[in-house]
């Protein structure tokens, strides 16, 4: 699968959301919308109105990442609203595979989240409920944050996993991912990469999302997990 690029809005200026989407739009492959709601992460930042809201505007398909306590209830109406991707973590679902199902049965792909202390064997069985997998690089809460390199060699069995199934499964990872950490993640298998700051910290988004493909795409083009 081609290297994807999904900036993330957590490090946008929440004043001009619209406007925000758009300059990323000529160039990225997904808007990433970080849903908290200060019970599962400590910060809160938006909801599904301002998600609404924002749909109206996005030209970009939007890929909400839920990290909410009470996941079995709000996801499926992200779906249902029009979200293109909805996410939810692990460590907080009750119910997954009817979850899962249920954003699938709204129209939208299904992503299921693990933190950085969360193994990923656990979860082999339900790639087949799945889209994609989520592997957060941080721990989730905060943008800025520093890359955890302990997460890489989670990242090679997560690959690992998906291609001994043989699923058609994304490997999505979040938080940190800058120039000087992209080519390590595509190296160990992600194919999807959230960048926050990386972009809207940059005086060019365009420009610096154009820069993490090239280095993904060249990541890619050498790793021992690429066919």
């Amino acid at each position: 699968m081609a290297v994807q690029i999904s900036p993330s809005i957590l490090s946008a200026d929440f004043a001009r959301l619209a406007d925000e989407a758009a300059a990323v739009a000529p160039a990225a492959d997904w808007l990433h919308v970080d849903v908290m709601d200060n019970h599962f992460v400590p910060n809160l930042t938006l909801g599904l109105p301002v998600v609404e809201s924002l749909l109206k505007h996005a030209t970009l398909p939007v890929d909400c990442h839920l990290m909410i306590s009470d996941p079995d209830r709000w996801a499926p109406a992200y779906a249902e609203a029009g979200a293109r991707n909805v996410t939810i973590h692990a460590e907080a679902v009750h119910a997954p595979v009817r979850t899962l199902r249920a954003i699938r049965a709204a129209g939208a792909r299904a992503g299921l989240a693990v933190n950085p202390g969360t193994a990923v064997e656990p979860y082999e069985d339900l790639l087949g409920e799945l889209d994609m997998l989520l592997l957060m690089t941080v721990e989730p809460g905060f943008g800025g944050q520093r890359f955890l390199d302990v997460v890489l060699p989670k990242l090679r069995r997560a690959r690992s996993m998906v291609a001994k199934r043989g699923a058609e499964v994304w490997l999505q990872v979040d938080g940190g991912v800058t120039e000087e950490t992209i080519e390590r993640c595509a190296d160990a298998g992600a194919d999807v990469f959230v960048a926050g700051s990386a972009v809207y910290g940059s005086a060019d988004p365009i420009a610096a999302i154009q820069a993490l493909r090239a280095q993904a795409d060249r990541a890619t083009a050498h790793a021992a997990w690429t066919p």
